[in-house]
Formats: C-alpha cells, sequence, structure tokens
C-alpha cells in the first residue's frame, strides 16, 4: 500500500482525521511504563514491583506482566534471580552501544529524508529548531532536551520507514535517560541549536555526504557528553 493510498479517505477525498488506533490493554501499560522510566519516575536501577504497580494503575497482574515482558525483552528491565525486576543501569559500555545503535538508525533516516525531498519534512525540521531556540538561555534545561528529542523523532518519522521507526522508538528510552544525563555539559544554548540548524540545512540543499558527516560528528559529540576519551570512538563512526 502506498503512502497516497493510505492518505486517501473513502471515496477518493483528502483524508483529514487519522484513523484511531485501539491500543491492548498491555501496550498501553507499557506505554506508561516507557514514560515513567524516560522522565525519571522510574531511575536506573530502580525495583519494579508487580504488586505495586498493579495498584498504581489498577489493573490485574495479567496484562501488567505481559507490559514488562515487553519492557525486559526490550532490554529496559532487567530481571535478577530471586530479586525481581528492575530499570536498566547503563554502564560506559552500554551507552557506547546505544549510540552505535541510535547512530545508524538516524544516519539512515538522513539518507531517506534527503531521497524522498519532501519539503514538509524540512519545514518540520526547521520548526523542531525554533523550538530549541525558545530555550537558548537555558542549554541543559529539560525543556531543552525535550525539544532536542523531538527533533530526532521528526527527523526519524520523516524517513517514513516503519522498521526504522520500530529500531528508534526501541532505543528511544534509553536516548532520553542519557539526555537527562547530559543535561549540564552544554555551555552554549546557540551553540546546540547551530548544530541542529547545519544538519537541516545540508538536508535542505541535498547534500548527503555533508548531512552523513554531521550526523556522526552530531552522534560523536553526544557519547563524548557521556563517556570520556571516546573522540574517535569507531562503533560510532562506523555505525550505520
Amino acid at each position: 500500500m502506498t503512502m497516497a493510498t493510505r492518505s486517501a479517505a473513502p471515496g477518493g477525498r483528502k483524508r483529514i482525521l487519522t484513523p484511531l488506533v485501539q491500543e491492548s490493554t498491555p501496550a498501553i501499560i507499557a506505554r506508561k511504563l516507557h514514560d515513567a522510566i524516560a522522565t525519571g519516575q522510574f531511575p536506573p536501577g530502580a525495583q519494579l514491583t508487580e504488586s505495586g504497580l498493579a495498584a498504581d494503575l489498577g489493573v490485574s497482574r495479567g496484562p501488567l506482566r505481559e507490559a514488562m515482558q515487553r519492557l525486559t525483552a526490550e532490554g529496559l528491565l532487567v530481571s535478577h534471580r530471586n530479586r525481581g525486576l528492575f530499570v536498566v543501569s547503563m554502564d560506559d559500555d552500554d551507552i557506547r552501544d546505544m549510540y552505535v545503535a541510535r547512530t545508524a538508525v538516524e544516519r539512515a533516516a538522513v539518507a531517506q529524508v534527503i531521497s524522498h525531498g519532501d519539503p514538509d519534512a524540512i519545514a518540520d525540521l526547521n520548526d523542531a529548531v525554533v523550538r530549541m531556540r525558545t530555550h537558548v538561555d537555558d542549554p541543559n534545561g529539560v525543556d531543552m532536551a525535550e525539544a532536542d528529542m523531538r527533533f530526532h523523532q521528526t527527523l526519524v518519522d520523516h524517513a517514513q520507514s516503519q522498521r526504522l521507526s520500530r529500531l528508534h522508538e526501541t532505543i528511544l528510552v534509553e536516548t532520553r535517560m542519557c539526555l537527562r544525563a547530559m543535561r549540564g555539559t552544554y555551555s552554549s544554548g546557540k551553540d546546540r541549536i547551530d548544530e541542529h540548524q547545519a544538519l537541516v540545512d545540508a538536508i535542505a540543499a541535498g547534500a548527503a555526504t555533508a548531512a552523513d558527516e554531521l550526523m556522526i560528528d552530531h552522534m560523536n559529540d553526544g557519547l563524548n557528553r557521556l563517556v570520556a576519551d571516546d573522540s574517535d570512538d569507531p562503533g560510532v563512526k562506523s555505525a550505520g
């Protein structure tokens, strides 16, 4: 099914509203747990108990257990025998590995966005940078970190690849965890914003090589803010 077919409503008219998607109870619970981990309500290393979560959410243990199994499969929860489930604690090797995966996905997204040549993608990416500019005076704040994350989500969304989006979603929570960790590392909001704007400009110009190099540099910078002495980390540079 093509994008044009999906965007057309019955009768050939242009679709204005997107169809409602009914989520299963485990999917809703998993999303709530994702959000709680991403926002730090459940910090790295926190133990999650079925009884406590079931009471908080007002659900039975069956769908809760299924949701927690999903997060375990994604690597966000880890099971310790005879102890229970815990939010993953990311050490330096985990962070490096996450950036390998994230770099691969976002480099591929850049290539796809350029190949599509969709002006809406450029407009949305520029809008995402504008949102970052509203927080230029607080480069390490929560709002700036969220605007930064939304920029990257917008980029992957416009790749128009369900598989890339699915891969990106699996590392989205870990990415947010890392963005929280690097909040105190930016001395200039302008530099942080200009880095994203340069990437948008390269994509808009169709400069695939330049955009790819900018994305690699951007990811290396993010990794270096979290893990010391990795300015030439080969895992990131060779990702994708």
